[in-house]
């Protein structure tokens, strides 16, 4: 049993079980003898393994578990490329033991699951041909590993070492080398340092310039090292007194290329992990939109802009763009990155708050790009009010968009298309873009 488990805790027992299918979340569902639920990670659908318990009690509805021993493989499993895989070791990757293909088709049937489960459709009902697509790139051979991730998050052990949490765990799994680190990430050294009084490092390299930036977090009363890396770097401090991003050299920002214009983005800001992710999905979007000279566009959970910007390049001089956006620094970066239409307008706030204050009645176009837990019910409703022409909705979380569709369905809209893209190779993670119109068009 581990250290510090309660009494009760199952942790440490170990079950023979078939496997069954994938589930949401980057682990398979199998069932004991008993009939107690399984979630097993490190395994496939079909194989037979020795799943061993780390998490759960005698009264729990389920258990969390790694497969410990493979006695009857699938043959989709490959050995893991990174030698930091596996049971106990970094939780930053899914599905490194299984082949590139086979990981797109697991995330095919996670979607499928949760658009069934929440929102009551079938692929064709979706409009979606039940395929994953990889990223431009990435279709690498089984065993080769797509260096993709344009920001790394490192944790920082008591010893001072950088690496990666463990799944599910406070725990640092320190490393030599992340290998889905994009080449920008992995040149800058991190991980071949020590980095002591931190807390954690974040690591980022822009794609389409050559900005590099670090983002220093110290333990509490701790100073900030000299940083000596391999790059030239901007170095940002996270401020333990107001949680503040600060500058202590270089640029306060990056600046990313997408859509053929340049985007600024400050103080480790959100933009898109993989290096062709926002020319992918701005592509996905615009094909699916297909704006008009002089529509009228929302942007909402806008960001830097990115969608706010396509949008405006489209619509031209005679249309107009809002966006909207809760992070301050995003919003400055967003008007810095949008200054040149006049017809572009960036408020902050919460979408739910601000939407309705815009005093806006009708919009033709709608993007929404919403955090993992959604857009929700309140905006969804509001948005379908608008009666706009067609919405694109940008999802990284499959099952909030499924719970979507299902309130834009009582609000009188439906999904003409859908489309999935494998934009964070070896992690169960995937994006999607759906493409929606009044359900009453076409019938």
């Amino acid at each position: 049993m581990p250290k510090n488990a309660p009494e009760s805790s199952l942790a440490g027992q170990e079950y023979e079980v078939e496997v069954g299918p994938v589930a949401h979340g980057g682990h398979c569902i199998a069932r004991t003898e008993a009939g107690r639920v399984l979630f097993v990670r490190h395994a496939l659908p079909g194989e037979r393994v020795i799943a061993r318990v780390t998490e759960g009690e005698e009264t729990s509805r389920y258990l969390r578990a790694d497969a410990v021993k493979i006695l009857d493989a699938s043959k989709d499993r490959i050995e893991a490329p990174c030698p930091y895989a596996g049971p106990g070791r970094c939780g930053g990757c899914d599905w490194q033991h299984a082949k590139p293909g086979a990981q797109r088709r697991l995330k095919g049937e996670v979607i499928a699951e949760q658009l069934h489960r929440l929102a009551g459709l079938t692929p064709e009902e979706a409009g979606w041909d039940g395929t994953v697509v990889p990223a431009e790139g990435d279709k690498l051979p089984a065993g080769e590993v797509p260096q993709w991730r344009t920001r790394v998050q490192y944790a920082v052990d008591a010893s001072g070492r950088a690496g990666l949490r463990r799944h599910r765990s406070h725990e640092v799994e320190p490393i030599d080398h992340c290998m889905i680190a994009a080449e920008g990430v992995t040149e800058l050294g991190v991980e071949k340092r020590t980095w002591p009084g931190m807390a954690s490092i974040e690591a980022i390299a822009a794609t389409g310039s050559q900005d590099r930036q670090v983002i220093l977090t110290p333990r509490p009363g701790a100073r900030l090292p000299l940083v000596e890396l391999d790059k030239p770097v901007s170095v940002l401090r996270v401020e333990e007194k107001d949680g503040g991003v600060h500058r202590v050299h270089g640029r306060p920002f990056v600046r990313e290329r997408a859509d053929d214009r340049t985007y600024r983005v400050g103080n480790g800001g959100f933009w898109q992990v993989h290096p062709k992710a926002a020319d992918t999905l701005v592509r996905a979007v615009m094909q699916g939109l297909l704006p008009r000279k002089g529509d009228t566009a929302l942007d909402l959970y806008c960001g830097a802009g990115l969608f706010a910007g396509a949008l405006a390049d489209r619509v031209g001089e005679k249309g107009a763009v809002l966006g909207i956006e809760s992070g301050k620094r995003a919003v400055e970066d967003a008007r810095h990155n949008l200054a040149g239409f006049d017809r572009v307008r960036i408020e902050q706030g919460k979408v739910e708050q601000v939407l309705p204050r815009t005093g806006i009645t009708e919009a033709d176009l709608v993007v929404l790009d919403p955090p993992r837990a959604g857009a929700g019910k309140q905006t969804v409703h509001h948005l379908a009010a608008l009666t706009p022409r067609r919405i694109a909705y940008v999802a990284c979380d499959p099952a909030a968009l499924a719970r979507d569709l299902a309130y834009f369905r009582e609000a009188g809209y439906k999904p003409r298309t859908l489309r999935a893209f494998d934009l964070f190779p070896m992690t169960h993670h995937v994006e999607c873009v759906a493409i929606l119109e009044p359900a009453g068009k076409g019938a």
